[in-house]
């Protein structure tokens, strides 16, 4: 279906963020003429979101902004368990104490993106542990796995990829499947929820929620899935060499969240404007049409408004103007990231190897050296050809410190405590 009809869909579609939904008609009904609430679900098996939960909280936003209600959903029940959804393996079961640590630090990208209150459109923060951890074994068997065909589920692209690479499938994460059913059917009994939001790689376990819901009595409940986002080159989004791209300060810097969407491919620039900013789609229009070198000012205004979302604005423009200065007026600023060692080590000597891979710089010393024999690595703007070089207080600049380069764009700052 195409040319929604509600402001909600429409701008979701404008944007591109819609790859599947249940009943398009009937969910476009919905939202002209009722306040819907509507859900995404976080597992808590990290102590921040990734770029990839971006995507499903910037939904939230947009629903917030014309006038719904989202709920968060965080998954202090489920992440006992652990989506086993695409996975070779089963996920590291988690303590109660640490699931409790990382919906601590979740709940903080939370409160840049959405408006929480009392209101009819204020947003809520929900804990399915509230109901999950108090069932009744043989009573949620019996009153909610009956409704679930086994048969089914084994044909869900999730379970399957995991059965034909003849991984095991525990009977503990099958029942992940049931619980995110339920927590759909659960959230609209409390709080009158009718869909469901998430990547493409849920849409079995939502579809299993929508269909329990109608088994169990509920009103018609709805499903809709974002495209799995790749970049332009085939590339899975959120990584980089050094690891995922975490939406938290403390685990991944405002400097290189911004020159993470810097880097950004031209052709993705469009693109990833309307998904990961709130530009007007006309500006958009402007930016993405243009050629030649002005796209890098594209990819700059991305990088800022990005960030901004997710930091800050005071943040996000910080790390803008720390890359002018890196880069465009040949100096360097005290806010780059920064790696803090022992004085110590620094009189004594450390090898250049090391310093580049405590930097994060490279993955190993083997990347480090790999790095040193392309001409890719410098200290203090010189290049380094001699992997044995050892660095100490006399690489000190003026300034305090020693600067790690690899290539033009990553920088990091050494400082002896």
């Amino acid at each position: 279906m195409t040319g929604f009809k509600s402001e909600f869909l429409h701008t979701l579609s404008e944007r591109g963020f819609i790859h599947q939904i249940s009943d398009e008609s009937g969910l476009d009904d919905l939202f002209r003429t009722e306040t819907v609430t509507a859900y995404v679900g976080y597992d808590a098996t990290a102590t921040s979101l990734h770029i990839g939960n971006l995507i499903s909280a910037t939904m939230l936003h947009w629903l917030q902004e014309t006038g719904h209600r989202p709920i968060a959903l965080m998954g202090g029940g489920t992440s006992m368990v652990g989506d086993p959804s695409f996975r070779d393996d089963q996920r590291k079961l988690l303590t109660q104490e640490q699931i409790e640590e990382n919906i601590a630090g979740i709940k903080r990208i939370f409160a840049r993106i959405l408006r929480f209150g009392d209101g009819p459109t204020d947003a809520m923060m929900v804990n399915n542990a509230d109901w999950l951890l108090g069932l009744n074994y043989i009573e949620f068997i019996r009153d909610v796995g009956r409704h679930f065909s086994v048969n089914r589920m084994l044909s869900f692209d999730s379970v399957k990829l995991r059965l034909d690479r003849e991984q095991s499938l525990s009977f503990l994460e099958f029942n992940y499947m049931i619980m995110q059913g339920y927590d759909f059917v659960e959230l609209n009994r409390r709080y009158g929820c009718r869909l469901q939001m998430g990547g493409s790689d849920q849409w079995g376990n939502i579809i299993n929620g929508v269909d329990l819901g109608h088994r169990m009595n509920t009103p018609q409940l709805y499903a809709l899935t974002t495209p799995l986002l790749t970049t332009s080159s085939g590339a899975k989004m959120g990584k980089t060499a050094n690891g995922a791209v975490w939406l938290n300060e403390d685990v991944f810097s405002a400097y290189d969240f911004w020159q993470y969407w810097r880097n950004t491919e031209d052709a993705d620039v469009g693109r990833f404007l309307k998904i990961f900013t709130r530009l007007p789609l006309d500006e958009i229009a402007r930016l993405e049409a243009l050629g030649g070198s002005e796209i890098n000012e594209a990819k700059k205004i991305l990088a800022t408004e990005a960030t901004a979302i997710v930091h800050g604005r005071e943040e996000a423009d910080k790390a803008a103007e720390t890359a002018r200065q890196t880069f465009e007026a040949g100096t360097f600023a005290q806010d780059l990231p920064t790696v803090t060692v022992a004085g110590s080590d620094l009189d004594a000597g450390i090898g250049v190897l090391d310093a580049f891979r405590l930097a994060g710089l490279a993955a190993s010393n083997s990347e480090a050296r790999r790095h040193i024999k392309g001409g890719a690595l410098r200290v203090n703007d010189a290049v380094v050809d001699d992997d044995r070089r050892q660095l100490g207080r006399g690489d000190i600049t003026n300034d305090g410190v020693i600067k790690l380069s690899m290539g033009r764009k990553k920088h990091v700052l050494l400082k002896a405590d």
